[in-house]
């Protein structure tokens, strides 16, 4: 069973910076691409970025294009999202995602396995 466990969500006024963290477990991590997503106040679930499995490729949607970096660890099982120039609409709850796929993706269906999300707020 794959289980993702996020941190490092909290509270933060614009312009600050956040790192999210997703630690995996359950299958070998360094096989399979990686994702964050966010769900907003009344908002459906959206893309954020994806990294392959390797480490050395990935895809953000514009709007966190220069803001946002994702990395990973693959000898600690961990994607990192950190987050710089934190705007108000940044704010949702983030999630980890585990693909059944090596390359990143901005469709959700290869994301099989999910975190519990963790808060981020911006206040401006």
């Amino acid at each position: 069973q794959v289980q993702l466990v996020e941190s490092g969500g909290g509270s933060v006024q614009a312009g600050g910076s956040l790192r999210l963290s997703c630690a995996s477990s359950g299958r070998t991590f360094s096989d399979y691409a990686m994702g964050w997503f966010r769900q907003g106040p009344g908002s459906e679930r959206a893309f954020v970025g994806s990294i392959g499995w390797r480490g050395d490729t990935t895809l953000y949607v514009d709007s966190v294009k220069g803001r946002f970096t994702i990395s990973r660890d693959n000898a600690k099982n961990t994607v990192y999202l950190q987050m710089f120039s934190l705007k108000p609409e940044d704010t949702a709850v983030y999630y980890c995602a585990a693909a059944t796929i090596r390359t990143p993706t901005y469709n959700s269906r290869p994301y099989a396995y999910w975190g519990q999300g963790t808060q981020v707020t911006v206040s401006s």
